[in-house]
């Protein structure tokens, strides 16, 4: 935590003139981070679909064991791994979108269709709107994921005075607890069926018809080019969800729902917290269009210590994110030395947390970072830079 905080503390002393070029920033990485292969991608890729086979072949067995309560911890555990290893595949899909995975785009996306629609989830459409959120990170109106509200907008929605926002935000621990629940079950369903946190100018501007859905081919949150790619989306969604349903015809829709559904919440849980908490900390900026730069946007991002699991299972996506919203196209394997060399140049714009658990900061995360404001953290006011105000600040 105290790396993160260090930061915090000497935001005030950061001005625009202090944030290095991007231009010198990718002159600090050596060249070679931005060059994918495709036979180290695919070794990835091949051993991520290992693991779920195996986990899966063993999950079929069981019903051998000889009690219920070994049986229950048997698919407990099993649904717990089989939500990490999916969570990776989603990631490598995610590098296929970003053209990190291969320098062979077509087979980049077509890779990433055929693996993200496993994982129910529309490729080509989420490519569309995620690559809006790179161009755009920290964009409080153009930004596509977790824009927060600010003190004018959540006072105005509160019919309240913002001298009472705090007040408003020191909920009791269960009814903050029951809304993380909601947030990390549903918060990835929520986006694609209606773009939830987006924000109010992230649309093309085009008119459409319907829902601003990920599964409307004619939706606002796409051009009218881009239709087909949101059609071939919902095929693939089409055809996996045959499969399962053929599946559950065979062996039952209980053993599906084991088998799929509940690692199916497992990764969307941890789609949340991931990209959450990489956008989401008291020493994050956002920024209004007058003072938003790239730059600037793609910096007000954290990197998080998770352990094994983050940097086995997740392809390390936690541990150095940084670099990747500055250069996508760096593969992840690349990352560590990408950001261990741009590190010095970047000084306190970089932002990193190490020092606490990674639940631990998703618990305390959601239940402080409630609004932002120019004056919040104690920050003295700079016009068109938001923070956010600390919810427990007054107790």
């Amino acid at each position: 935590m105290a790396e993160l905080r260090k930061s915090a503390k000497n935001a005030d002393e950061t001005t625009a003139d202090s944030v290095p070029s991007l231009k010198s920033i990718k002159d600090s990485i050596p060249e070679h981070c931005f060059e994918s292969s495709l036979s180290i991608s695919l070794l990835y890729l091949g051993r991520d679909i290992l693991y779920c086979a195996i986990l899966a072949y063993g999950a079929f067995h069981i019903h051998l064991l000889p009690s219920l309560s070994l049986r229950v911890l048997a698919w407990v555990i099993y649904s717990f791994f089989q939500g990490c290893v999916g969570t990776g595949l989603w990631i490598l899909a995610h590098e296929c979108g970003h053209g990190a995975f291969s320098p062979y785009q077509g087979l980049n996306d077509f890779i990433g269709w055929a693996t993200h629609s496993f994982l129910m989830v529309p490729y080509f459409s989420w490519k569309i709107t995620h690559a809006r959120h790179h161009r755009y990170t920290g964009h409080m109106e153009k930004d596509t994921v977790f824009v927060p509200w600010t003190d004018k907008e959540l006072a105005a929605k509160k019919n309240v005075r913002i001298e009472q926002l705090k007040h408003l935000a020191e909920e009791t621990p269960i009814v903050s607890f029951g809304q993380l629940v909601g947030h990390q079950l549903f918060g990835w369903q929520l986006y694609l069926l209606l773009n939830v946190t987006a924000g109010t100018k992230s649309w093309p501007g085009e008119t459409k018809t319907g829902p601003a859905s990920h599964f409307n081919p004619v939706g606002a949150i796409f051009r009218r080019s881009q239709w087909i790619q949101v059609v071939l989306s919902d095929l693939g969604l089409i055809i996996m969800g045959s499969v399962l349903y053929y599946a559950a015809t065979q062996i039952g829709g209980w053993n599906v729902a084991l088998l799929y559904g509940v690692p199916y919440f497992w990764v969307h849980h941890w789609l949340i917290a991931i990209t959450y908490l990489q956008h989401t900390d008291v020493a994050l900026p956002h920024y209004s269009p007058e003072a938003w730069t790239y730059t600037k946007g793609a910096l007000a991002t954290v990197d998080r210590t998770m352990g094994f699991i983050g940097r086995h299972f997740f392809h390390e996506i936690i541990d150095y994110h940084v670099v990747h919203h500055l250069f996508s196209r760096i593969p992840f394997y690349k990352a560590e030395e990408a950001t261990k060399a741009m590190q010095s140049m970047l000084g306190d714009n970089y932002h990193e947390e190490k020092d606490q658990g990674f639940l631990v900061s998703l618990v305390q995360t959601f239940r402080r970072c409630i609004y932002v404001s120019e004056t919040g953290h104690g920050r003295k006011s700079e016009p068109g830079v938001l923070h956010f105000v600390i919810a427990d600040e007054s107790r």
